[in-house]
């Protein structure tokens, strides 16, 4: 198992360039299931929860190819069986994606229950209620969802009880190939959701209302293989600029629309960073300033992420003044807390709600990473602090973020990777 060794105090000063996003490749991969060829997608980062979902596929006899630009090719037309088996869903939540295509396109589905990261219920039930309405026979049973269709899924008009990620994609997926139409109403409106549903489109899908809370699916007998590139990760870049913030220093970040980071960019000009933006680029510089102490509050999109509210803790850690963190989408992601005191950080935590009074420096110590953002924070707060820190059981942070080390190195980090 690999760890991370920092030496921190030393800002971060150049450019890097962003990914493509895991949330949008996630899916999108799922989408190929639905498709009577090949479709090939590009921009898709070299992750493990990639690969796990490529594994996934390949189990149930998609094949996939590499072309010269590193796009990948994958063709569902010839599909083998339709089952999810634990050892692979246990690992990635994302998993369940296939659940929704395979009803929709091969009328059966066999799909372990997930697993994925440690930080709080996320439960399956909005995904199989949605399918349910639209005529999916479904049991839970022996720790799988187990699902059939008599012919065709049905259009239905389903209300999320609460925004759901993952339950829109799914729902989305599945009704672009259901008999009539299908609302889907309290939709997420992530620009990852956004890059599903142009994905579907290109593969023939009739979807109007995506980025917005109703979505509707005119169901469609058939939908063809298309190209298609996944938009960059919004959250890695983030990451990189909150690490500048937190250093004093100054990043750009590369192939990045900022439209789709305002309630980040807010909060880091809050912070004191200098913030600029161009075509296809975000620039935060410091300006060698330490940042101001800033309160967040976690809410579905375009609100404030909460896959970013572990690096703001960071960021607050050794701000001026004091910041109040609030969790409002998870109930266990505060697990990065723990191990920020140790490094000296001075936090209190009262139910859903972080109050962190910044601190002149923090230490360094060994750490222990939680789940994929705390992964992150404890990077960020690993590079302000005094001394050489070791963040261990980092196979989390490789969930989500290609080449960590190797793009903070660019920026002048200290930072290498060692086996266990």
């Amino acid at each position: 198992m690999d760890k991370l060794i920092i030496d921190g105090g030393h800002p971060l000063d150049g450019e890097v360039w962003i990914s493509g996003a895991k949330n949008s490749a996630l899916p999108i991969l799922a989408a190929c299931l639905l498709a009577d060829g090949p479709m090939t997608i590009g921009n898709l980062p070299h992750l493990h929860d990639i690969t796990t979902m490529i594994e996934l596929l390949g189990q149930m006899g998609v094949a996939p190819v590499v072309d010269e630009k590193m796009r990948l090719e994958l063709d569902a037309s010839k599909l083998t069986n339709t089952l999810a088996p634990y050892e692979l869903v246990k690992t990635m939540r994302a998993s369940i994606l296939v659940l929704g295509p395979l009803l929709a396109r091969h009328g059966e589905a066999d799909v372990s229950l997930p697993g994925g990261c440690a930080i709080g219920t996320r439960p399956v039930n909005l995904h199989i209620q949605g399918l349910k309405q639209m005529g999916a026979d479904i049991q839970v049973e022996d720790g799988f969802i187990r699902g059939s269709v008599n012919g065709r899924l049905k259009g239905a008009h389903i209300l999320f009880d609460t925004v759901t990620v993952t339950g829109t994609e799914n729902l989305l997926m599945a009704a672009t190939l259901a008999e009539g139409t299908t609302v889907l109403e309290n939709a997420a409106r992530e620009p990852e959701v956004v890059d599903l549903a142009e994905c579907l489109i290109a593969m023939g899908a009739q979807i109007k209302g995506h980025g917005t809370d109703t979505i509707t699916v005119e169901g469609v007998e058939r939908l063809q293989g298309c190209f298609h590139d996944v938009i960059a990760d919004r959250i890695e870049a983030g990451t990189y600029l909150v690490a500048a913030a937190a250093t004093s220093g100054r990043v750009r970040v590369n192939k990045m629309r900022a439209g789709i980071l305002d309630a980040v960019l807010v909060k880091l000009e809050e912070a004191g960073a200098t913030v600029t933006q161009g075509d296809g680029w975000i620039d935060v510089d410091m300006q060698g300033r330490r940042p101001k102490a800033v309160s967040i509050k976690t809410a579905p999109y375009p609100a404030f992420p909460t896959d970013m509210q572990a690096q703001f803790m960071a960021l607050n850690a050794v701000a001026e003044g004091t910041g109040t963190v609030i969790e409002t989408i998870f109930e266990n992601r505060f697990m990065h807390v723990q191990e920020m005191l140790r490094m000296g950080a001075d936090i209190t935590v009262e139910g859903n709600t972080a109050i962190v009074k910044g601190v002149d420096q923090l230490k360094a110590a060994p750490v222990m990473a939680t789940d994929l953002r705390a992964s992150a924070s404890l990077v960020i707060a690993a590079m302000v602090a005094k001394g050489e820190t070791c963040v261990d059981r980092i196979y989390h942070i490789d969930r989500g973020y290609e080449c960590i080390e190797e793009k903070l190195q660019l920026l002048g980090a200290r930072i290498r990777r060692v086996p266990d």
